[in-house]
Order: structure tokens, then sequence, then C-alpha cells
């Protein structure tokens, strides 16, 4: 039968209707998704007999360099692609994202979506803001977002950045136990998402917080005379990812190395370059 002029500009119509509306299932905007995507797996495992032999690579700017020899991959969640993930994953490789949750940058394409009221003073990177952790209920929406970005993209573990507001000069009254219930909170949001959660830095609340938290990345304890506190995730088998950007690695891998740490140097800015410590 054919179709009158009417018909066929409402089929037209319809089918524009149709299309715009698969469009919007399977556009996913970073750091904007309400719908939580199906995960490509399990969370992170951590093995404690290979806690002491991984190799790992922290690129947060720069061409992602995905032929690096390392077994962990700490990568931004916004900057890396669903292909480059599902690459990486065909080669098993452990995938981290890190997430700032503890700060903001303006530049974020999420900024918009928290309220004046948690913005706090000027952060460590510029255009950032601290948060005030104390108000869950305004964060834990944004960073749960946050968190479904990386389980979408392939990610299977979460590295939580800007955690220790309470040691900075934020613009709020944040305590000890402000920032650790904070922290604690992120880890369940963590596994509720099937990541597996870690933290960075955060030196002070390492001991209270190994039971919560499946790793640690570190940055500078060897030159910061820090590295024995990083021990309850050691002793634990729990990795601890180490990093230092001054000395060499003859000075300080037979430190980090003896006391079980996947140790590497690098330059500040992360980008794809590296020289890991030897293994044991």
């Amino acid at each position: 039968m054919r179709i009158r002029p009417r018909r066929r500009h409402a089929a037209r119509a319809l089918r524009r209707i149709v299309s715009a509306g698969v469009a919007l299932v399977l556009v996913v905007p970073a750091y904007g998704c309400r719908r939580e995507l199906t995960p490509p797996g399990a969370p992170t495992p951590w093995p404690a007999a290979e806690s002491r032999r991984w190799q790992w690579q922290w690129q947060l700017d720069g061409r992602l360099d995905e032929t690096v020899e390392a077994d962990v991959f700490l990568l931004d969640p916004v900057a890396t692609t669903a292909a480059q993930t599902a690459e990486l994953r065909a080669r098993d490789r452990r995938l981290i994202c890190q997430v700032a949750v503890g700060s903001v940058r303006s530049t974020d394409p999420d900024a918009s979506r928290l309220p004046a009221v948690v913005l706090g003073a000027p952060g460590h990177q510029p255009g950032s803001r601290w948060l005030d952790v104390r108000a869950w209920d305004a964060l834990e929406p944004v960073l749960a977002d946050r968190f479904r970005l990386c389980r979408g993209k392939g990610f299977g573990a979460v590295a939580l950045a800007d955690a220790d507001g309470y040691t900075h000069r934020t613009g709020f009254p944040l305590g000890f136990d402000d920032q650790l219930l904070f922290n604690r909170r992120l880890a369940h949001l963590a596994r509720s998402l099937d990541l597996s959660p870690g933290l960075v830095n955060d030196v002070p609340q390492l001991a209270a917080l190994a039971p919560d938290f499946d790793f640690v990345v570190n940055e500078e304890c060897v030159r910061l005379g820090q590295c024995a506190k990083l021990l309850p995730f050691a002793d634990a088998g729990k990795p601890v990812f180490h990093v230092e950007y001054v000395g060499t690695t003859d000075e300080f891998c037979v430190t980090t190395v003896g006391y079980g740490f996947a140790s590497i140097r690098k330059e500040r800015e992360l980008d794809a370059w590296r020289e890991p410590c030897p293994l044991p």
C-alpha cells in the first residue's frame, strides 16, 4: 500500500524520534551519567600471593602508551577511551581510574552540579577548589557518577585522589574524623558499584583505613621518610604502588622493594615515561 504524503511525513518524523531516542540511550556524557552501565567483569582482584610482583604505570598526561610493560595501569577515566581500556584488558592488564573525590576543577564536566556552599579554598591544581567532605548528601550523587564512568569504561578499580583535605587549608573546619568517615563512605560506594577501592596518599590515615581499602598509591615516601607508614597495607598483602620523582632507582629501590612495594621513578607530569624498580 502506498503511503500518502501526510502519512509519509509522519513516518519520517517517527523515524527521527526513534533515532534520537536510540542516541540518547547510547551516549554517556563524561561525569554526567545517571544510568549505571553493565560492567565488563568483576572488581579487580589483588591476590596476596602476587602483591610483591606487580609492575605498574601511572599516566595522566600525554598520549596513552599502551605498550608499557606493566601489569597495572592507573589512568584518567575521562581522557581514556573505552577502546583503549578494552585493548589493555585484552592483554590482562588491571586498570585503575583516578578520581578526585575531595576537589573539583572548573573544567570538570560535572562542576556545575556541585552547589556553591561545598566549594572551598583553591586546591592543588590550577582552577581547582577543595570540597566540604562533610556534605555527603550533596557530593555522593556526583561522585557516584564519576565511579560509574570508570566502571562503564572498563576499569575494575578506583584510586581516590585528594582524599586528605583535612591536612590542607580547604576553607572548611575539617577534622581527622570527618575525613575518615568520608573515605570509608567512598570505599563502600566503590564496592557497591563493583569497583575495588584504593587511596592516593593520605598517609596519616592508612593504618585506620587499611581494612577498608584494597591498595594504596603513594608519592615520595622515601624522600619524605614515610615508607614505614605504608606497611599496614604491605603486611596485609595489599599492593602498595609507589613513585619517586627525584633520585635514582639505584638509590630508593633497595628500600622500597624490600618493603614489598611496587616502585617506579616518574616525572611529576605523569606522562608515559617511567623507570621501574627491578622485581625481586
